[in-house]
């Protein structure tokens, strides 16, 4: 179970952060007008920078498995938007990729990162158990 947990937050923390949040954070840092859509009428700067904090430094802290559940947190809402908003009433292969990665950040989400993560210290509650950082 643990390598297998460890098998889906390298896979999707790492393609995320390799197809999506590296670009991302390049196009970001290039200083170039920024294009992208604003779904949820935020701004456009604004969207693209949640989107970037999201795909980037989320995946990253995902891939380690360091505070997962809460970096998941940006992940889900970023795909629940891209398949729900912004690809809205396009057809399956249209919003196969974000619904695949919806699914594996679902998954981790109620499963934890798994034995193979790194852990930062904190207060545990009563049953020594960490929500947040699992």
């Amino acid at each position: 179970m643990n390598l297998g947990l460890l098998i889906l937050r390298l896979g999707a923390g790492g393609l995320m952060l390799a197809a999506h949040g590296w670009p991302k954070l390049q196009k970001l840092l290039s200083g170039n007008p920024i294009q992208f859509p604003d779904p949820i009428g935020l701004g456009t700067e604004l969207s693209f920078m949640l989107v970037v904090f999201a795909e980037f430094l989320c995946a990253i802290l995902l891939i380690a498995g360091t505070l997962s559940r809460l970096s998941l947190i940006p992940l889900i809402t970023t795909m629940l938007v891209a398949v729900f908003i912004v690809k809205s009433g396009k057809p399956l292969d249209a919003i196969e990729l974000p619904l695949l990665f919806l699914s594996a950040f679902v998954a981790l989400f109620f499963t934890g990162p798994g034995r193979f993560a790194l852990q930062v210290p904190t207060i545990q509650n009563n049953n020594g158990f960490n929500w947040i950082t699992r």
